[in-house]
């Protein structure tokens, strides 16, 4: 089981600082989120930090954004490019998220990225593209692309689904599947118990922490990770954990050696519980 840092855990600081730290700190590889940054999805560049830093990177994330400079505006399309840039620095994994119930753009809320939903439907081709040939594009590679299961929007005391196919007994529908823990959360649901009915399908790990706040650092809220990562070891899955907090739960902005010792905390808390 290999543990990897997401650079969107530090999305406000550049990915070569991210590869510094991950190695400083002791994790696996890297899983790189394709965002406004020109170096998260140029890979020559990722492959030259791979060999100077010598960690790899496992997974890309593709982009949620739908203006990324230089890429498609089309859902489906950022799949497809997410895809090749996968293939091109020797990821195994792309990571994509279900089509939106409704439209939604992303805002910066006080210091956290929040959905405000839009009054219409804008991923409908997404949608459509899902269901007629999705099946296809994924036989075409060996890169595994794997559909995220996505949170809650809490709103006047209740819990909405801003998202297609996001129930436990919808989303199997789909051959791999990237378990969000955090997400999972939000729905008051342990990853513990949720693991075993997705079918054997989940192929790799989003693990963050959730205490009333998503993407916690996985050691510190409500949800039982240790367990999790636990049961993990003992049933035998071979895919990878990348780490997927939010930026101030790493104190980005502070000392290199304080947001390094809580990277590296929460690897130690990882490494202990599958041992």
């Amino acid at each position: 089981m290999r543990f990897l840092f997401s650079t969107g855990s530090l999305w406000s600081y550049s990915v070569e600082r991210c590869f510094t730290l991950a190695a400083q700190a002791g994790y696996d590889g890297l899983e790189i989120l394709v965002d406004q940054r020109w170096e998260t999805r140029q890979a020559a560049y990722l492959q030259q930090l791979v060999r100077q830093h010598g960690l790899p990177v496992w997974a890309i994330h593709s982009p949620f954004w739908p203006l990324v400079p230089g890429w498609p505006t089309a859902t489906a399309e950022r799949i497809l490019a997410s895809r090749e840039l996968a293939q091109a620095v020797g990821a195994n994994v792309v990571v994509h998220h279900l089509p939106a119930r409704i439209g939604y753009t992303m805002i910066l809320w006080g210091n956290r990225l929040r959905p405000l939903p839009l009054p219409l439907n804008a991923e409908k081709r997404y949608q459509r593209w899902l269901e007629t040939a999705y099946t296809l594009v994924q036989n075409e590679t060996d890169v595994r692309l794997c559909v995220e299961n996505m949170p809650a929007w809490r709103k006047l005391g209740r819990r909405w689904n801003l998202y297609h196919w996001n129930h436990l007994h919808q989303i199997t529908r789909f051959p791999h599947l990237t378990l969000d823990t955090t997400h999972l959360g939000t729905w008051g649901l342990e990853p513990v118990a949720v693991y075993p009915r997705l079918a054997g399908k989940v192929r790799h790990i989003h693990l963050s922490n959730f205490d009333g706040q998503e993407h916690r650092r996985p050691e510190t809220g409500h949800l039982r990770l240790d367990r999790f990562l636990a049961h993990l070891a003992a049933t035998g899955y071979d895919g990878h954990v990348t780490i997927e907090v939010n930026p101030e739960a790493l104190d980005a902005g502070q000392s290199d050696a304080q947001v390094l010792a809580l990277m590296r905390r929460s690897l130690e808390f990882c490494r202990r519980a599958v041992q």
